[in-house]
């Protein structure tokens, strides 16, 4: 069994007990007597590895004009669609903003009041 293959079931066996992903790697770094840095990449080294996801693509032989605009089309349409995910994630803190300042508005006088009645409590 390898040390990234140890480190990787460790820090499985830490998070199925309910320890945070971060928390695991400091600690199976403190039995491995290493940098938090150094355990997270022989995890997802190891994970890589186990699972295949790191497998690359088969490259092309070579790029056609055909391939050019292809890719440049992809390219393009995820800018679209990027700038949509840009909108809405700005009209989500819009309405995030606007809620919040509805509430402390809302709240304004009383917590005011709260805190007169005290600061004369105190006087």
């Amino acid at each position: 069994m390898t040390k990234a293959q140890k480190v990787y079931e460790k820090v499985n066996s830490l998070m199925e007990g309910g320890t945070s992903r971060p928390d695991a790697f400091k600690q199976v770094a403190g039995e491995y007597s290493q940098p938090v840095n150094s355990i997270r990449g022989s995890y997802y080294a190891y994970s890589r590895g186990a699972t295949g996801a790191g497998q690359s693509r088969p490259r092309r032989r070579e790029t056609t004009p055909e391939d050019a605009l292809a890719d440049a089309r992809a390219s393009l349409e995820r800018s679209i669609a990027a700038i949509d995910l840009e909108v809405e994630a700005a009209s989500e803190r819009a309405k995030e903003a606007k809620a919040e300042h509805e509430a402390l508005r809302a709240s304004a006088e009383e917590r005011k009041a709260t805190i007169a009645a005290r600061l004369e409590a105190l006087t």
